[in-house]
């Protein structure tokens, strides 16, 4: 399958991508993953090693849709929960004391 990462096309296959990733060690995951076999990897790693460029030189966004597309299971970073909505100083002290602000 032809596909563009980091503005350079390549021709990955599904087989290809499990035999560059044979035998490498997976880093551990803290945003975007693959997983490949039975191992998850950080996106970036598997974009590094099978594109053999720079990890800063692309998105892990172009590497999670080529690796969808080849049939690969893609994890994306679930997103943060709604912050609670911020109190007043007064509101915080009050909750500290155990007491309402307005009374």
């Amino acid at each position: 399958m032809r596909c563009v990462i980091a503005r350079f096309p390549f021709e990955l296959t599904k087989n290809g991508v499990l035999e560059s990733m044979k035998g490498v060690k997976p880093e551990p995951v803290t945003a975007e993953s693959v997983i490949i076999g039975r191992r998850h990897y950080p996106a970036k790693q598997v974009g590094e090693v099978v594109t053999r460029q720079d990890r800063r030189d692309f998105s892990a966004g172009e590497v999670l849709r080529a690796m969808a597309r080849l049939g690969f299971t893609c994890r994306t970073v679930p997103e943060a929960a709604a912050p609670a909505p911020d109190e007043t100083p007064l509101e915080r002290a009050s909750a500290m004391l155990g007491t309402s602000p307005t009374g």
